[in-house]
């Protein structure tokens, strides 16, 4: 579990990207700090690793106050992704993935066995494994990137934005593989975007913050959305304009057209199929 506790983050020019922030990440789920720009998400996830020191409060994993933790050794057992990947050019990618478990000891052949697993979890061609960073796609190199988090097999995974440079259809694909490989490896998950959808479709729980990292809402991904209270949470995911708002029509063979509050077809939901046990 990781906990933040009264956590805030006042720079040297004295901007408060936090004010006070709390809250409880349970074990092998995903969050999802969602914000706009300048809200204080991001500040908030590298503070998990201490690549952001708090001005006040503590960070906990498991109930161990991590700022008596080397940061050096905190970072090599958490896996982080970022918008572009921050793969090393120069290195093949199958090296750019067995990077953190050669720092932790692991021989050059373990730590080349355990990528090239990895990047068949994550959805990559092994033959990818020889090449260079720059002669794969944007969306292959964030694969990589998420392989390589996963490396070490850490127990944390921290994601900033990390599907925010690639294009729509690119993203969504993403999103559906990490979703798969989180259903798999049920690691925990802090994920840090600005995309209302991405948060609906990947978070167990999300967290919309405004400036100063402070929480307009929490809840699971149903509990926003139903919930139209509050007028800022509302105004952000776009409730009350009505833009998350669905209709069903029968389908011809007894299935549902849905489509949103504009009448754009989103999917179509099947019927049942007949059971030969029926009466």
């Amino acid at each position: 579990m990781i906990e933040f506790r009264n956590v805030g983050k006042t720079y040297q020019d004295g901007t408060a990207a936090v004010e006070e922030f709390s809250l409880k990440v349970p074990s092998h789920s995903t969050a999802v700090l969602l914000g706009s720009s300048g809200c204080g998400k991001t500040t908030l996830l590298r503070m998990v690793n201490r690549m952001v020191e708090p001005s006040s409060g503590s960070v906990l994993i498991d109930e161990e106050d991590i700022s008596g933790v080397e940061p050096v050794a905190l970072r090599r057992r958490i896996g982080y992704v970022m918008q572009h990947s921050g793969l090393l050019p120069h290195r093949r990618v199958i090296d750019n993935i067995a990077t953190v478990p050669r720092l932790n000891g692991a021989s050059r052949a373990e730590a080349r066995r355990r990528g090239y697993e990895l990047m068949e979890i994550v959805g990559l061609d092994t033959a990818l494994g020889t090449r260079y960073p720059g002669q794969l796609s944007g969306g292959q190199q964030q694969r990589v990137g998420v392989a390589r988090g996963l490396a070490a097999d850490p127990n944390i995974l921290l994601m900033d934005e990390p599907f925010g440079a690639v294009d729509p259809l690119v993203r969504i694909e993403l999103q559906r593989e990490l979703a798969r490989v989180q259903e798999e490896l049920k690691k925990t998950i802090i994920f840090v975007t600005h995309d209302i959808d991405e948060a609906l479709t990947l978070g167990d729980q999300i967290v919309v913050l405004k400036a100063g990292g402070v929480i307009a809402a929490s809840g699971t991904p149903e509990e926003l959305v139903q919930n139209q209270q509050d007028e800022f949470v509302s105004r952000f995911l776009g409730l009350d304009s009505g833009r998350r708002s669905l209709k069903a029509a029968q389908t011809e063979d007894g299935g549902l057209l849905i489509s949103d509050a504009q009448g754009r077809p989103l999917g179509v939901v099947e019927p049942e199929p007949e059971r030969a046990d029926r009466p």
